[in-house]
Parts: structure tokens; sequence; C-alpha cells
């Protein structure tokens, strides 16, 4: 048996004594886990002889608010015009004040994707974790196993909100002191919430409201211009 066959062959077994979903696309394994199995397959993962998964490559967050839904159907635009402006279907668009509603979400909106590699055996492997609480995403730090992982998870932190549990400093990365928000949540304002200027009469960066006013931006499409046609050609000529 082939290392490559006895990783997969690990691997499959691990996801079905510990009742994981594991998805094979375009030749890149992900697997799906539970928030209370988060720590103890980890481990595995990184322990197991044929998989010994001993490098965190990224810890990436994911908000699904509203996953699968569209402003444009550009395939489908017909001569009348663009879908978006005639019937609004997401939110945050039109007015900075619009509420998410998640209430109709099949699954949990946030989730945390690690992304791992083995060294020795030179595999990649996608593990997928689903908050369990949409008001307050919460799991597990996973410091005590990838060192690493202390920076990535201050990132989700500051961008999506998601808290880990059990993380040595759980403080904003990016964004300034003060921040109000999330700014890669869907439901974050595109312009932010406040505007950051430097004011000369009271020498200091002062914070605004937002002036920017919201607008509906059409993509650009490219479209046969008939003025270049054969027959827009003879009759220019002819005239």
């Amino acid at each position: 048996m082939s290392q490559k066959d006895t990783f997969e062959s690990t691997l499959r077994e691990l996801a079905e004594t510990e009742k994981c979903q594991l998805k094979l696309d375009r030749n890149e394994f992900t697997l799906t886990v539970k928030a209370k199995q988060a720590i103890p397959i980890l481990t595995i993962l990184r322990d197991k002889a044929g998989l010994q998964f001993d490098q965190l490559m990224d810890v990436a967050g994911i908000d699904y608010l509203e996953h699968g839904k569209t402003e444009w159907k550009t395939k489908q635009a017909s001569g009348s015009g663009f879908s978006r402006g005639v019937t609004k279907n997401t939110f945050g668009h039109f007015t900075f004040d619009d509420n998410p509603i998640d209430s109709t979400m099949q699954t949990a909106r946030f989730a945390v994707v690690y992304h791992l590699q083995s060294l020795a055996k030179n595999h990649r492997l996608r593990v997928k974790i689903f908050c369990e609480d949409n008001e307050m995403p919460m799991v597990e730090s996973i410091c005590s196993i990838w060192s690493c992982a202390n920076w990535y998870e201050r990132e989700a932190f500051d961008m999506y909100g998601i808290v880990f549990d059990g993380h040595p400093d759980m403080r904003r990365l990016l964004t300034d002191y003060g921040f109000v928000g999330h700014p890669l949540r869907k439901d974050f304002p595109l312009v932010g919430h406040v505007e950051v200027r430097y004011d000369p009469s009271k020498r200091r960066v002062i914070y605004e409201p937002v002036s920017i006013e919201p607008r509906v931006l059409v993509p650009k499409v490219i479209r046969e211009d008939n003025r270049f046609s054969d027959g827009a050609k003879s009759k220019a000529e002819e005239s």
C-alpha cells in the first residue's frame, strides 16, 4: 500500500470512528468536526501514525449568513436591465441600518477552518468546525496543540467575532483600539461605522460619522456592439 493510500485509509477510519463527515473535492479532503470533538480529534491528527499533521498552516473564519443568495443575475440579464434595484435579496447594500435575518438558515452561521500539513508525509487537510451559537460564536482554542495558532485565532476573533475559549491572550489584532464590530461579518456596513481623519486644529486623529452615501454599483458587462457589424458598416458607407 502506497503512502497516499495509507493516508486516505487512516483518515477515513478516523472519520468513521469519530462519526465525522469526510469529503473529497478536487483531490482535497475536508473533515467536518463537531465543536465538542475539536481538541481530541485535532490531537489525533497531529500524533497518529500515518497522519502526523505537525504543521498548522492557517486558521480562517467563515460567515455563512445569506450563503447562496445573490443580488445579481448577470447570466440572465436582458436588455431591460439587471435584477438589482428591482428586488432586493440581501441586506446592507442600499442602507446601512438593515438587520441580518438568520432565522431561516439551515446550518450554523459561523465556522472555523483549520488548514493542516504533514511535513513528514506531505499531506494536507482542511478541518471545519461550526460554532453552535450564532449570537456568541465560540470554539476551543488549539494553542495547546499548535502554538502558532495564537495570532491566527486573534485575527479570526477580530474579523469575525469568534471567541476561542482558553486562548492565552484573546485581544483584537488588526483593528484599532475601541473599534466597534467585526469587519468581515456579512452584516458589517461596507463603509464601516465611522470615518477617521487628522484634525489640524486639534492636532490629533478624530473619529466622525460616516459621510459616504450608499449607492448601487452596476457591473460592467461587455455586449456585442452593432455599430461594427457588417450591416452597419454598409449603411455607413452608403450615407
